[in-house]
């Protein structure tokens, strides 16, 4: 029974260093935006309607997860549906967005 008491400590031990990692992880997704999500977030202040770019600036498409990911984050949102390219996300800047870039 002594052993049982000193792996169930080690293991309620392991619990909670997960859950101090997962809550770490939360506050972590809350940071400012990456190298990459704030130059492509930038990129819409000027533009009609803080509409994103779809390529970059080496007219290489950007990338789907940066734009899902910034989507996610609030600071993205989809403007519009292509019908000719569905799965390209055509998106503008929301308020959160602007404020994330200094834009407002």
């Amino acid at each position: 029974m002594v052993g049982t008491g000193k792996s169930a400590g080690k293991t309620a031990g392991k619990t909670a260093e997960k859950s101090a990692g997962k809550s770490a992880g939360k506050s972590a997704s809350r940071a400012g935006p990456t190298a990459e999500q704030r130059a492509w977030l930038t990129r819409g202040l000027d533009q009609p309607g803080g509409k994103l770019p779809l390529f970059d600036h080496n007219g290489q498409r950007v990338s789907t997860r940066m734009v899902r990911a910034c989507m996610d984050k609030g600071w993205a949102e989809p403007w519009f549906e292509n019908p000719l390219k569905p799965d390209w996300l055509v998106c503008k800047l929301t308020a959160d967005g602007r404020k994330v870039v200094g834009g407002g």
